[in-house]
């Protein structure tokens, strides 16, 4: 069998397909429409300002902060492609149900680390600007995607820059070296309105929740029913079985 095959998006899947819509409708409706036009403060409630969530308790932040993304098209684009192109074949190889699981384990669990992240840098330094600066989009979810595409289909060639021909493990590894060098030259805060603690908590929260579901299924669970579904997620942890206004942080 020919390992090596080049990288093409999957037919919309049901989970993939609802998120899309779900994501354009927050940001036309509640952001272009509402914050922009009415001016009523969307990102102020629903985006990710780690302060309200570690001093006020705004802990629906941590999900919410997913479907919000900055004014410019190319931003909600970018994420909805990377959206399409890494999660339909998941969804597809998953079923709908562990898909979700891992999508939102993904994006919340990001958020967590980005919290905590700010946090221990604000009781070190004495910085607290991070605290209060939104950081929104979905790249922390997608970021989780892209670890999984690089665990099941790590011997697919895919094209950096749509050039540079290399595995997709490699890839993967490439991305989260890039998002730690541009960490650490722009701070945990981020620099040029791009979150990179948050990308990088993308990368751990997915490779966390692929450790535990690998953990239920060697216990045994779910007992019973789900064969095929069992045997797709075995994939995740075994690659070689299977190889076919405001300051906003943009995630």
């Amino acid at each position: 069998m020919n390992r090596n095959v080049s990288f093409s998006p999957a037919p919309l899947t049901f989970a993939v397909k609802w998120l899309l819509i779900i994501n354009v409708a927050v940001w036309f409706f509640l952001q272009v429409i509402l914050e922009v036009f009415l001016k009523v403060p969307v990102t102020s409630y629903l985006g990710l300002y780690p302060g309200k969530v570690l001093l006020n308790f705004h802990f629906w932040q941590l999900f919410t902060y997913m479907f919000l993304h900055s004014f410019q098209v190319s931003h909600i684009l970018f994420n909805m492609l990377m959206l399409w192109f890494f999660g339909a074949e998941l969804e597809q190889r998953w079923g709908s149900k562990f898909f979700l699981i891992y999508y939102f384990s993904s994006g919340v669990g990001a958020a967590i680390l980005y919290c905590l992240g700010v946090l221990i840098y604000a009781a070190v330094t004495g910085s607290q600007a991070g605290l209060f600066v939104p950081v929104i989009g979905a790249s922390g979810a997608v970021f989780g995607l892209l670890l999984a595409q690089g665990i099941i289909f790590g011997e697919r060639i895919v094209y950096f820059f749509m050039i540079f021909p290399m595995k997709t493990k490699f890839f993967v590894g490439l991305m989260g070296f890039m998002q730690m060098a541009s960490l650490m030259t722009s701070g945990v805060n981020g620099g040029g309105d791009v979150a990179y603690l948050a990308h990088l908590g993308g990368l751990v929260s997915g490779f966390i929740c692929l450790q535990v579901k690998a953990w239920f299924i060697r216990k045994g669970y779910p007992k019973a029913g789900g064969k095929g579904k069992g045997r797709s997620l075995r994939l995740v942890v075994d690659n070689e079985k299977k190889s076919d206004h405001t300051p906003k942080y943009w995630n």
